[in-house]
């Protein structure tokens, strides 16, 4: 096999642009994912059969069904109820709506974790509910859930990919690009794919010094 990567290097700056891309879109949609999540755990963990219901049908769907699918949905078929949407947003909605089904799945776990003595004596006080979760109960449950939060930042990195097929200029839609002018499927593609791979062991480490910071903080 002859391999060439000569003809790949001057397009190596414009690759590198997508590590930008790609660690936005990533970010907002874990942000996305975090925010609907908590609400979502708190539902699943209410006494109110409804709000479970629905927290529980939310998950099961996104859960349930490919994320190209619910990618696809956003931005080809919204178009036909007159909603005008850019790939980034559509790719946005699709990973961080998908990744809060996880992630609630993540928090609560993490609220059930906690000592159920912090909860008695938090009610014994007379502290509200709402100042209980977000003051006591959360903060104890996401030193817990910590390593799966990164863990589902690291799957949101490398899956991240998907959105090339709509046309958001990330990593991989950037190598798309190169090798339709160039021709050296395997030069880009390994060159990209070595890029992914340290940004998930940048991650991984990232995630590891936290985790021993918290060990040590209790």
């Amino acid at each position: 096999m002859d391999l060439d990567f000569s003809q790949l290097v001057p397009h190596i700056p414009y690759i590198l642009r997508g590590v930008i891309v790609t660690l936005q879109f990533v970010s907002v949609s874990l942000i996305i994912g975090l925010v609907l999540g908590v609400l979502l755990s708190i539902m699943k963990i209410s006494r109110f059969t409804l709000l479970k219901w629905i927290a529980d049908a939310y998950t099961s769907v996104f859960r349930g069904t490919p994320l190209i699918l619910q990618l696809s949905l956003f931005y080809f078929a919204t178009p036909q109820f007159g909603i005008d949407i850019t790939p980034y947003q559509a790719g946005v909605l699709a990973f961080g709506l998908n990744s809060s089904a996880y992630v609630s799945e993540i928090i609560r776990a993490g609220i059930q974790a906690v000592d159920k003595g912090q909860t008695e004596a938090a009610q014994a006080l007379g502290v509200p509910y709402r100042s209980m979760m977000l003051k006591v109960i959360l903060p104890q449950a996401f030193k817990n859930i910590l390593p799966a939060l990164f863990n589902e930042f690291i799957n949101l990195t490398k899956e991240s990919a998907i959105v090339s097929t709509i046309a958001v200029a990330d990593l991989m839609r950037r190598a798309q690009i190169v090798n339709a002018g160039i021709f050296r499927y395997f030069e880009s593609l390994l060159f990209v794919g070595l890029i992914y791979y340290l940004l998930v062991m940048g991650l991984t480490i990232i995630g590891r010094i936290l985790e021993r910071r918290l060990k040590r903080s209790d």
